[in-house]
């Protein structure tokens, strides 16, 4: 959703793409001045990191500059967190991700959806609706997200990472 809305903000268009391309919507454009390639892969979530690193080759990019946008069962519902590296934390779709670049020194933006109910196992959790109050939260949300990586691109990632996670720690304190 996030990518979506931030496409449609900076006028960047998402295809279907061929050959290294072909799992993956994608656009060029510019955001904040600077060229960015905006991708969501087509796969199922736990196979991502195919396309991830087919769009990586593609258009010559590093590691380094790839942003991965997903939720995060660990962070309450609307807090975000940029985070560089680390384990997965049972995430599938970071393992494929992991697997296939090699590494686990990609930067992120966490999203919180926070934690299932009770015993509520977490792939139902993670793939049910939301609730009627977080879809009452979930344009700020999405826009949070949009500013996130914003101002990653605008700030760079160390600038925009105190931004945003000292953010999140003054909403969690208050």
């Amino acid at each position: 959703m996030v990518l979506d809305e931030l496409a449609d903000r900076a006028g960047i268009r998402l295809t279907p793409g061929k050959g290294a391309r072909a799992r993956a919507l994608s656009g060029e454009g510019r955001l904040a001045g600077r060229r960015v390639v905006l991708a969501r892969p087509t796969t199922y979530m736990n196979e991502s990191g195919g396309p991830v690193r087919g769009l990586l080759d593609y258009h010559h990019l590093d590691v380094a500059d790839l942003v991965v946008v997903h939720d995060g069962l660990d962070l309450p519902f609307a807090d975000l967190m940029l985070k560089r590296g680390g384990g997965e934390g049972g995430h599938n779709g970071l393992r494929s991700i992991s697997q296939s670049l090699g590494t686990r020194d990609y930067n992120r933006l966490r999203i919180g959806i926070g934690r299932p109910p009770g015993r509520m196992d977490a792939a139902d959790f993670v793939l049910r609706d939301f609730s009627p109050a977080e879809r009452r939260e979930l344009d700020f949300v999405i826009s949070d997200g949009m500013d996130a990586v914003h101002a990653v691109v605008a700030q760079g990632w160390e600038r925009a990472q105190g931004l945003i996670n000292t953010q999140r720690r003054s909403r969690s304190s208050s």
